[in-house]
């Protein structure tokens, strides 16, 4: 199939759009960008900067893809935005590309859905098989695993990682880290237990879920020693896949204090 462009598309000399791809009406097209196969542009999409897009996804009207990062240090360098494969990118959604400071690189993974207004800072990393709704939005430098749903008008803080399969509740301010599997809501986010609707509609195994509720247990509601303390504990405890994404999550090297269950008998923030 040869490429279909409307002829009321602005498309730059030097873009590289792969044979199967189709370009709708007034859309705008930049340098050096490269669609791949069979993405679509349904309308008035804009495109800018170095970035590339991944085969199959389509991406609708009034999208703005690429161009400069919100960002005041931000001085024109070729930094990238990379987004993946069979991605659907809906109306108004925003996204930009890295920074230098950040490593020039923000990237998408695969099978996400960006819901309308959506948008998605410089420097983020977003796994495969996430779900951002309506005008979720996500600041610099946050990193987010798969299967990661983020309700509608939430909004996430630069730097703060969301685990795999974590669950963000609609209408959230997330000001720091939650875990893999774990569910997060709030006006000032806190942890509210795991997300065990979807790990049931995902089919976990019983046995790994009864392992992340035993170590979300002794993480969070213990009080020996630190947060740090205990994960390190448990490392030899809970050998599921599932625990141990958990607790190397806790163990990991991060700029910001952990989502925790909001109530007096929990552990403190650490």
């Amino acid at each position: 199939m040869s490429t279909y462009l409307h002829p009321s598309a602005i498309i730059a000399e030097s873009a590289n759009i792969a044979a199967s791809a189709k370009v709708g009406p007034y859309c705008v097209i930049g340098p050096h960008v490269v669609l791949g196969d069979d993405v679509v542009l349904h309308s008035h999409v804009a495109i800018d900067g170095h970035t590339e897009i991944g085969a199959g996804t389509h991406i609708f009207p009034f999208a703005s893809i690429g161009h400069p990062p919100q960002d005041k240090k931000y001085a024109g360098e070729p930094t990238r935005l990379v987004i993946g494969k069979n991605n659907t990118i809906r109306e108004h959604v925003t996204m930009n590309p890295g920074t230098v400071g950040g490593g020039g690189l923000t990237k998408i993974g695969d099978n996400n859905l960006f819901m309308a207004g959506a948008h998605i800072a410089h420097d983020c990393m977003v796994g495969n098989h996430c779900i951002l709704a309506n005008n979720a939005a996500v600041a610099g430098h946050v990193t987010i695993g798969d299967f990661v749903i983020i309700g509608g008008m939430s909004a996430i803080h630069q730097f703060v990682r969301i685990g795999t399969h974590a669950f963000i509740g609609g209408m959230s301010a997330v000001e720091k880290d939650v875990i893999p599997y774990g569910t997060a809501k709030g006006e000032r986010a806190s942890l509210d237990g795991l997300n065990l609707v979807g790990l049931k509609r995902r089919n976990f195994e019983r046995e790994s879920i009864h392992a992340l509720r035993h170590a979300f247990k002794e993480l969070f509601q213990s009080r020996n020693g630190t947060l740090n303390d205990r994960a390190t504990a448990l490392k030899a405890k809970y050998p599921q896949a599932e625990a141990q994404t958990l607790i190397d999550f806790v163990l990991a090297e991060t700029d910001r204090a952990f989502c925790t269950p909001r109530s007096k008998h929990s552990a403190t923030d650490e």
